[in-house]
Order: structure tokens, then C-alpha cells, then sequence
């Protein structure tokens, strides 16, 4: 038998054999059924190929109307999500530096309030002190504020916001500033009322030493700084974290005594000295213009203002070199000057009977008298010249000089009074200090600062050691004139001394006169003078502890 054939048509595989047809010929019968059966299967392979086509393009279909329909379903989500988030403010903004991202505007409000209105903690020494912002008129201006953060919600457009959340791009966000206000004023009241009135640690007083002129040093206190502790609680009123301060004290010298204390020292001092005299102190301090005045006799201080009229001896010398400068419009020539100088230093008196004579030859003492009362000195006057026998050219009645209360039996040739003798040294040293004052107002373009300080060193030359310049330190400058007078026997009943004191502590002006109808022992008052002079110096040069 013929062996067996494989055949292939395009691809399938089938086997067939020969056979012999009718004519004697061979042919492939097998074949034959093999090319039929061969067409059925491509019409077979080509619908079923049109059916798969068909069914993939359906599925493609499907699954991209999947996608869209998820991308609108996540775009929808995000969208919802963006208007919510819109809502609120952006994640990382911050509000007077409290965050508040995430949240919304009452929400945010909530937050700032809570936090500033917190007690701020005030450390104070040993104490703990909790301030509530709103005794310090502390206001938060919440509606300006979220105005600012809303612009910072809002601002952009909605949809261009949404774009930039799709591709999560962040607009930059600007942080809003604290606005917010308080009283100083307030919060100065608090620190004066609740703080330093309960807290500080005054100063005591320095005191007298019992029988001494001299004082023991004060009790140095501790104060609040005030100006400082206000911008601390400023800035922790302001703040969002540094809300407990530190306040510092700052050291506070001793103060110094009373005037009535040193009032009460004096009068120990003249009792104990055992002067049984009459004794007018007038002491006027120059930088607070605190005066101290009082007259006291043998234990007894008159209720009643103490202008007592004192003979006026060498001080009267004052007025007489004021009223040269005011005739001279402020400026002397060396003739006058040497004149001025030997009345004021060695306290001569021809040399003040020269210099009255050129301002007039007979009327000279009374236009120095003008002068004093132009000043408002009405219980200070010159009636004559100093030589002997000089007549008495006129008659003053003073207030001072017609008490009846007492009486120092004052020369009616020169009188004053401790106060008057004051103001006009007080006078002269606000001229010179500041080219301000009585001169300068009463004698425009006559006396100026510059003629005032000549007189003030005039003054300075008169040094002599004892009364007013026995009771300072060595070198305190000391611009006086003093006086005294012996009767016809010998006898002294008057000693005064009138001056301005410059100190470390302070300038002052002081005048003392005294009198004794029996006598005056030099020694004795010399003393007294000393004494008092000593006291007033220590009283405005306390010692330090």
C-alpha cells in the first residue's frame, strides 16, 4: 500500500492516502474533501473573528465610560472638598501668631481671644501677680483682623483656586498681624496703686542725732521701675506665648527729713547753746523752693509770721551793690569794681558811703531804699550814710518795724528783715543761674545774668571762717555778706549773716539774725552760728549708709 501523505492548507494539518480513479488514473480524492472542509473553516474562522472585534471594541467602550465617570465622581469629590476647605482659612495661616488653619472665622476669633485674654504673670520680689488685660483697657480688634484673613480665604477666584488644589499648587499666605490696643495710662495707675504701694520697700528717713547737728544716714529702699515694668507688660500683653515677666526694683536712696524736723533740730540746737536772745532763721531751698522760716525767743516761737526788723549792720550791703549795678546798666569800671570789693570783702564803710555818693551826692542811701522797694522788699531801707554824724534823711515806717509783739530796737539808719535779705539773694542767684527772675524783670536792660554773676562772685570773696562758713565742709563756696553792731560802750547786741550756699546736695539760701538786748558774747553766738549752719549743710548732704 501507498504510504501515507501529510498535508498541510493554511496551517491545519490532515492526513490522506491515494486512490486509483475509474480511467486508471491516481488522484488525491483526499485532498479533495480536505479544500472543502478547508472553506468551511475560514468562513468558520472569519465570523468568529468578526464576533471577537466586535465584543473588544464593547469592552473598550465600557471601561473608558468607567473611567470618565470615576474622574467626574473624583473630580466632583475634590470640587465638594475645595468648597469646604474654602470655607476655612488656608492650612497655614496664622492670626496675632495663634494658627488657625483649617478653621473658620468664629472659630479663629475663639482661639485669639482665648489666648489674649490670658492673665499676664508679673513677677514682683517675692510676689506673684496676675493681671487681667482688661484693667489695662486691653482690646483685641477682632473684626479687623479676619477682614485681613478672609482677603487670604477669598481672594483669588473660585475656580482658579480649585485648578491650582487639582495640580496642588499653594497660593502664598501672608500672616495677619496682631491689632490690638491698651491704655498706658491705665496700666501706670495699676503699677502706682496695685503694685508699688503694696510691694516696695521704702526708703526711711534719715534722722537727728539727739543734741548733735549732724543726722544719721537714712534706710535705702527698694522702688519699682516703672517706666520699665510698663514696656515689659507691654510686650507681654502683645504677645502669644511670653505671657510671665520679671519686674525689676531699682534702689532708692534715703530721703531726707521734713523741714518741720529740721524745724525741731534747730530749735534743740539754740536751746541747747543756751542763747536766751531772739533768733530769725529764713532758709529757702533753690531747687524745690521749700522755705523754712521761724523766729524763736528764749522758748517761745511766735504764732505769727516771724518778720522781725533787725538792724541791718553790714548786710545792708547787698542792696547797695545791686543798686551800683543797676546805675552802671550792669557793667562797672575797675575804680567801681575796687570800690565793690572793699565793701563786700573787708565790709569797710567809706568805700559804700563813695559808691552811694555817685549814684547821688545827698539822696544816694534813699535811691538804694527805691530800689529795695521796686523789689518788693517793703521792710529793707537805707536812711543815711555810714560816716559818723551822717544825717538821717528820711523816716520809714516798715511793716516789720511796727510790731509791737517785739522789738530788737532796730537802727533806723538800716533795717531788713531775714526774709527780705533772702528773696533779694534769691534774686541774684536765679539772675545768675538762669538770667531769669526779680532783676532782671524789675531793671530790664539794666541787670542781666552776666552782672549777676559778678555779684555773686563778689560775694564769694567775703571769707571770713566763722558764722555761715564755719558750719560747711572747707571749699563749700559760700556767697554771703555778714554783719554786726557794738553800741556806744562796746556792747554787741546785734550779729547777722546772709548768704547762698552751693553744695553737692543742693544750693540753698539761708539768713540768720539774732539779737540781745543785754549782750551778745562772740564766742557763744559764733557757736550758734556754727551749729545751725552745720545742721542745714548735713540736712541737704544726708550721709550715705
Amino acid at each position: 500500500m501507498p504510504s501515507p501523505h501529510k498535508h498541510s492548507i493554511w496551517g491545519f494539518a490532515f492526513q490522506g492516502s491515494s486512490h486509483t480513479s475509474v480511467d486508471g488514473g491516481e488522484r488525491w480524492s483526499g485532498g479533495c474533501i480536505a479544500e472543502a472542509n478547508n472553506d468551511n473553516q475560514i468562513s468558520q474562522l472569519a465570523n468568529g473573528g468578526s464576533v471577537r472585534i466586535r465584543s473588544s471594541s464593547l469592552y473598550l467602550r465600557w471601561t473608558s465610560l468607567i473611567f470618565i465617570l470615576a474622574a467626574m465622581m473624583l473630580t466632583v469629590i475634590d470640587l465638594v472638598q475645595y468648597s469646604r476647605q474654602r470655607a476655612n482659612y488656608p492650612g497655614e495661616l496664622t492670626i496675632a501668631n495663634i494658627p488657625v488653619g483649617g478653621i473658620d472665622p468664629q472659630a479663629a476669633a475663639q482661639r485669639i481671644l482665648q489666648v489674649y485674654s490670658a492673665p499676664v504673670e508679673i513677677h514682683y520680689g517675692n510676689a506673684v501677680i496676675h493681671l487681667d488685660p482688661t484693667l489695662v483697657g486691653f482690646q483685641l480688634n477682632i473684626e479687623s483682623m479676619l477682614a485681613a484673613a478672609d482677603l487670604q480665604r477669598t481672594g483669588s477666584s473660585f475656580w482658579g483656586g480649585f485648578w491650582d488644589s487639582l495640580w496642588n499648587r499653594r497660593s502664598a499666605v501672608q500672616d495677619i498681624p496682631l491689632v490690638a490696643s491698651y491704655s498706658e495710662s491705665r496700666l501706670r495707675t495699676y503699677l502706682q496703686n496695685e503694685v508699688s504701694s503694696r510691694y516696695d520697700q521704702p526708703s526711711s528717713p534719715a534722722q537727728p542725732v539727739p543734741g548733735s547737728p549732724i543726722f544719721t544716714p537714712g534706710t535705702p529702699g527698694l522702688v519699682l521701675d516703672t517706666d520699665r515694668a510698663i514696656v515689659l507688660i507691654e510686650n507681654a500683653l502683645f504677645s502669644s506665648s511670653e505671657r510671665t515677666i520679671m519686674l525689676s526694683a531699682t534702689r532708692a536712696a534715703s530721703i531726707r527729713p521734713s523741714m518741720q524736723t529740721l524745724n525741731t533740730l534747730l530749735i534743740q540746737l539754740i536751746d541747747q547753746n543756751r542763747f536766751t536772745g531772739i533768733v530769725d532763721l529764713y532758709l529757702l531751698d533753690l531747687q524745690t523752693n521749700e522755705e523754712l522760716h521761724f523766729a524763736y525767743w528764749n522758748g517761745n516761737q511766735p504764732a505769727i509770721v516771724p518778720d522781725i526788723a533787725f538792724t541791718a549792720s553790714s548786710t545792708i550791703k547787698i542792696p547797695i551793690m545791686v543798686s551800683i549795678l543797676r546805675a552802671n546798666n550792669g557793667r562797672v569800671d575797675d575804680a567801681t569794681s575796687k570800690l565793690l570789693l572793699e565793701m563786700i570783702k573787708q565790709s569797710e564803710n567809706p568805700p559804700a558811703d563813695l559808691l552811694m555818693e555817685s549814684l547821688d551826692d545827698v539822696r544816694g542811701p534813699l535811691l538804694v531804699s527805691d530800689d529795695m522797694q521796686m523789689l518788693g522788699l517793703s521792710n529793707t531801707f537805707l536812711a543815711g550814710y555810714f560816716y559818723d554824724g551822717a544825717p538821717l534823711l528820711s523816716y520809714y515806717r516798715t511793716p516789720a518795724n511796727q510790731r509791737t509783739d517785739i522789738n530788737t530796737d532796730p537802727d533806723w539808719y538800716n533795717q531788713t528783715t531775714p526774709t527780705d535779705m533772702g528773696m533779694l539773694l534769691t534774686d541774684i542767684y536765679q539772675c545768675e543761674q538762669t538770667g531769669g527772675g526779680s532783676l532782671v524783670a524789675v531793671f530790664p536792660g539794666q541787670i542781666d545774668q552776666s552782672a549777676c554773676q559778678f555779684m555773686v562772685e563778689l560775694l564769694k570773696q567775703n571769707f571770713l571762717g566763722v558764722l555761715i562758713q564755719a558750719g560747711v565742709p572747707e571749699g563749700t563756696a559760700v556767697a554771703h555778706k555778714h554783719g554786726w553792731v557794738n553800741d556806744e560802750f562796746g556792747v554787741m547786741h546785734n550779729v547777722s549773716d546772709a548768704g547762698i550756699v552751693y553744695t553737692p546736695g543742693g544750693d540753698y539760701v539761708l539768713a540768720i539774725y539774732i539779737y540781745d538786748s543785754g549782750q551778745i558774747i562772740w564766742d557763744q553766738a559764733s557757736h550758734l552760728y556754727a551749729d545751725l549752719s552745720r545742721a542745714i549743710y548735713s540736712f541737704f548732704n544726708l550721709p550715705v549708709e
